[in-house]
């Protein structure tokens, strides 16, 4: 409703200022005022039309009301202050529009994204951090699709990095496995993965076993140690050896892990592309010849970077002979390829430039659709991917600086259009409070127990295992459930606790600004006060526990509404000022849905659901809706809750969170 209002106003707005004043503005600022008593609308534009038109602003504001006339869903325009422009909404058409459903979204429908999201290296079990990463980036797919929008969902592996070099450093070096004690142990994990003997729990202590292990002999024995890690690595990345294939089954083993992990999120992916792949099918050398042949490389013959290829830096003067120590290295004077070098291959293929392709193979199935993995010889029945016309990076705060050369690179190339829709989707890490650091049984030296944060270190082992965080908090919503709902048969009563658990634990993940640090704790997220999910979700049930004694549906509520009339008298005077903010805050979906998308900024459709929660539970006390005598101002407030419940939901469901029947 607000974005369609918006809409007709702008419209008018500009024909007035093209009338008037033969000006002509594609962008004509229109903002909510912080209280109803300046109206629902208001525009600051002859503020900013003052110096142009050497007027003061108030001058232009009221002939700019003058001109308006009428505008359709308008009840009328006033001139407030030095010169802005208030606009009051005709209550009753406004909520009309609202209980039909209708909107308008102006973001690019049928536009091809590519969401990359997770990532998180094959060597151990998800934690916390990657649960951020995860949550937000699917959060963001339903925003997109939402929006009209075609995603493909990608969570890249890197299986020949350091990371899974460690681990299989530590299977051969530190346990001495040969490749057919490595397929055993995986078999025997898959076997007993119910009595916590997970492949990629086994790896998580065996990854912080090796991270210490090459710090704890001599100078000289730790620097034989790195040796042997880099040698590892080489090895992996050659492939077709016995090192190779013992980091291909850790690898494909922890990811399945990683999947099913994120599956009790209902977070789930269209295709897995692989590091090794990157390598082995020559993505990087079709990047290195495109990337010489524009310009944007060049070879280094002195100083630091000599006998290097470097990437110039945008605006960075050429001078023949001169030196350019802060270029970025692409390609290493040994011959080794740099993250960002083979970043740029990736991307030039996110976006279809590469000339190059995958091969696929079926690797997960989901309930609707096949997760595929990248392969050098595949399945040619494959759907495809790739080739989008935009793309959004989920990757934290510390890969800034990456990002922004791999843009620069594009840019550099000539695609100027791909480097202005590659957008990095950063985010801040995730801590553990004190009290939730302790809750799950670890040691707090005395000096942190004041601290507003623990941060967590994965090569220490000190972190949350994903599963065991979510374990956790469905134990404890199990107790609040069994305690509450003694009525329910058991699968039931498993359905709710989960149902609240994951809401709990999303919510808390989206309800922050992308650039705050989390600092988690169980207590706050599972509360049914405040800022939550848990508190958001109960909202749902008070509503749908009213249809419930009402013996009628919504739907049936909304249709019967339609023919309701004299509305207004319901929606005028002091007391019909809550029940009107509720019905704008309900009518603010496509608005919030835009905000989201153009800001890359899920908090704020969190923070939306639970303003809207706020507002109608204070309805919800104050109005007693099955006891109304009046059947007229009954439907109106049936009508009123109905919207509330079906834009909760909706939210809800943009935020990955179900919307449970009772808690």
């Amino acid at each position: 409703m607000y974005l369609e209002l918006q809409q007709r106003l702008r419209a008018q707005l500009r024909s007035v200022l093209t009338a008037k004043y033969d000006l002509e503005l594609e962008n004509i600022p229109i903002e909510i005022p912080p209280d109803l008593q300046f109206g629902e609308l208001a525009t600051p534009i002859a503020f900013e039309l003052a110096r142009k038109l050497r007027k003061s602003p108030k001058i232009i504001a009221q002939e700019i009301v003058a001109a308006l006339g009428a505008v359709d869903g308008f009840d009328g325009f006033e001139v407030a202050g030095a010169g802005y422009i208030n606009a009051r909404l005709d209550r009753a058409a406004g909520v009309r529009l609202v209980a039909g459903g209708k909107s308008l979204a102006r973001v690019a429908s049928g536009l091809h994204s590519l969401v990359e999201h997770t990532s998180i290296n094959p060597n151990k079990a998800a934690h916390i951090g990657h649960l951020r990463n995860a949550i937000l980036g699917d959060t963001f797919v339903r925003l997109l699709r939402a929006a009209g929008q075609k995603v493909d969902v990608q969570n890249y592996i890197d299986n020949t990095g350091v990371q899974v070099a460690d681990i299989v450093v530590g299977l051969i070096h530190l346990e001495n496995k040969t490749v057919a004690e490595v397929r055993a142990l995986i078999a025997e994990s898959d076997n007993h993965a119910a009595d916590g003997e997970r492949i990629d729990y086994y790896c998580w202590d065996l990854y912080a076993r090796t991270s210490q292990w090459y710090e704890q002999g001599s100078d000289e024995e730790n620097a034989v140690r790195k040796q042997l890690r880099y040698a590892t690595l080489h090895e992996i990345e050659q492939g077709s050896n016995e090192t190779a294939e013992i980091a291909e089954l850790i690898s494909t083993a922890v990811l399945k892990r990683h999947l099913e992990t994120m599956l009790r999120l209902d977070i789930e992916y269209d295709f897995l592309p692989r590091e090794s792949e990157i390598l082995h099918l020559n993505f990087w050398e079709a990047a290195f010849e495109q990337m010489k042949q524009k310009g944007v490389l060049y070879f280094e013959n002195e100083g630091k970077n000599k006998g290097c290829w470097v990437m110039r830096r945008p605006g960075a003067e050429v001078v023949e002979g001169a030196l350019d120590e802060d270029a970025k290295v692409i390609v290493r004077s040994n011959g080794t390829v740099t993250y960002v070098g083979k970043d740029i291959a990736y991307h030039l293929w996110k976006f279809g430039l590469l000339g190059k392709d995958f091969g696929y193979k079926p690797f997960f199935t989901y309930s609707d659709h096949e997760c595929w993995i990248s392969a050098e010889h595949g399945d040619e029945t494959h759907p495809h991917f790739g080739g989008a016309q935009a793309t959004y990076n989920v990757i934290d705060v510390r890969q800034n600086d990456p990002q922004a050369n791999l843009v620069q690179a594009l840019r550099g190339m000539g695609f100027v259009d791909q480097a202005d829709h590659c957008i990095h989707f950063g985010y801040e890490k995730v801590a553990l409070t004190p009290r939730c650091a302790l809750d799950l049984g670890y040691e707090i030296a005395q000096e942190d127990l004041d601290s507003p944060y623990i941060l967590v270190s994965g090569r220490k082992g000190f972190g949350v295992k994903a599963d065991d965080l979510i374990d956790k908090l469905i134990a404890a919503t199990s107790a609040e459930v069994e305690a509450r709902q003694t009525g329910a048969d058991e699968n039931e009563r498993r359905l709710i606790a989960k149902q609240i658990a994951i809401g709990a634990l999303r919510y808390f993940m989206l309800k922050f600004t992308r650039n705050s640090v989390i600092a988690f704790d169980f207590k706050d997220a599972l509360s049914f006060e405040g800022e939550t999910g848990p508190y958001i979700q109960y909202a749902v049930v008070r509503a749908r526990n009213i249809f419930r004694k009402a013996g009628i549906n919504p739907q049936t509520v909304l249709v019967e509404f339609a023919e309701l009339t004299g509305i207004d008298a319901y929606l005028e005077g002091e007391a019909a000022q809550e029940i009107w903010a509720l019905w704008l805050r309900a009518g603010r979906r496509t608005l919030v849905l835009e905000q989201c998308i153009a800001s890359s900024e899920p908090a704020y459709l969190a923070k939306h659901a639970f303003q809207l929660a706020q507002e109608f539970n204070n309805f919800y006390h104050k109005h007693h809706i099955l006891t109304e005598e009046d059947p007229a101002r009954k439907t109106f407030l049936l009508a009123t809750a109905a919207v509330a419940l079906r834009e909760l939901v909706m939210a809800l469901s943009w935020l990955g969170i179900e919307s449970p029947e009772s808690m």
